[in-house]
């Protein structure tokens, strides 16, 4: 019966940390975006530079949401806590 509830908590836990993640990252998308067009806007001559730095930005943004989902799948599928119960 606790096996049960470990695999219970995992799973709500995993859909928490995926979804909370996801709405993380695309809000930090969002402004991130959105501060380097304004940048871009208000100077022009940079926009190259602020082009390249908004691109890392969000790539290091997204990475945030695939570390949450390894997690997820290590607690889904892996979980060491249910091993510890017997």
């Amino acid at each position: 019966m606790a096996k049960a509830y470990v695999l219970v908590a995992s799973v709500i836990a995993a859909g928490l940390a995926i979804g909370l993640a996801a709405i993380g990252a695309s809000l930090s998308d969002g402004m991130v975006s959105s501060k380097a067009l304004e940048g871009m806007t208000r100077q022009p001559e940079q926009s190259g530079k602020l082009l390249t730095n908004m691109l890392i930005s969000v790539g290091l943004i997204e990475s945030i949401p695939i570390i949450a989902a390894v997690i997820a799948i290590v607690l889904v599928f892996a979980n060491p806590l249910v091993d510890l119960l017997k």
